[in-house]
């Protein structure tokens, strides 16, 4: 099993760009001028004071404007922002959450995948590789009060490090999908263990990484976002012990309140982790 056409970053990227402009842009139209006159200046203030610190010249002004340019035509802003900002304003953001920790969201999510019920088998192609991997879990309160018809929206790549609807040749919900939980707040969600996997590096983010000699590695991950009716949405990534890069993570997402603990049954693997919702 593999993809029909060889993914790029550029084709991602336009990928991530046109999702971010439909589904996140809704929010902001409201924003007062002078809380953007203030973030803008401070933000241009710490670009100036790198330029003085470093005695940045006309060649590494040059070579950044060429590159800022590249990242807008390569559709790699959100992966760009996603991968090295979207950890700290998620960090502020949730703060105060006395629930379950949540991390970045990434640029690969999409909403409304398919309803599956409580105890869902998600989407895959004929002879789709990994691990067979059951993951369960119950949805509560913080207090521990199960949340009845929670919902678990779940999405991950596949074993070549690949999103549906962001690479060539997946069915369109290939291993995503979202999961109601039952009267008892549980789920039980059947799928493949993810592979870790490098961030795209064929664009003007690879490009970054090489020039910087840095590595483009993410660690396996489940990426999940459960809510219910009067609480906070948690958006989170899971991850799996002794993978090489839960210590040095491209993204900065790992947190050890994320980590499961995989247990061996007969033909794969079972993970259960428990969510715990702060009432919005």
């Amino acid at each position: 099993m593999t993809t029909e056409t060889t993914a790029t970053a550029a084709a991602s990227g336009a990928k991530a760009t046109e999702r971010f402009a439909a589904d996140k842009l809704a929010n902001v139209a409201d924003t007062p001028p002078e809380r953007v006159s203030m973030l803008a200046r401070e933000v241009l203030d710490g670009i100036h004071a790198t330029i003085r610190k470093h005695g940045v010249t006309y060649d590494e002004y040059n070579a950044l404007k060429s590159w800022l340019i590249n990242v807008g035509q390569d559709g790699e802003w959100p992966l760009f922002l996603d991968v090295w900002v979207e950890h700290v304003v998620e960090e502020v953001a949730n703060e105060s959450r006395q629930g379950s920790k949540g991390t970045i969201e990434g640029p690969y999510y999409v909403p409304n995948a398919p309803e599956l019920g409580s105890e869902a088998t998600l989407p895959t192609r004929d002879g789709e590789k990994g691990t067979p991997l059951l993951f369960q879990g119950q949805v509560t309160d913080t207090d521990g009060t199960p949340l009845a018809g929670a919902k678990v929206e779940i999405w991950h790549a596949d074993d070549e490090g690949y999103y549906s609807q962001f690479a060539p040749g997946i069915p369109e919900w290939n291993l995503r999908g979202t999961v109601t939980c039952d009267g008892e707040g549980r789920f039980w969600i059947h799928t493949l263990r993810p592979a870790p996997y490098q961030i795209p590096t064929d664009g003007s983010c690879g490009k970054l990484i090489s020039a910087a000699g840095w590595h483009a590695w993410r660690p396996a991950h489940v990426h999940l976002k459960v809510s219910a009716d009067g609480y906070q949405l948690v958006t989170t990534q899971l991850y799996f012990p002794g993978d090489p890069h839960n210590e040095d993570d491209i993204a900065s997402a790992v947190k050890p309140e994320l980590m499961l603990d995989p247990r061996q049954v007969d033909g794969g693997e079972q993970v259960t982790y428990d969510f715990a919702l702060d009432r919005a």
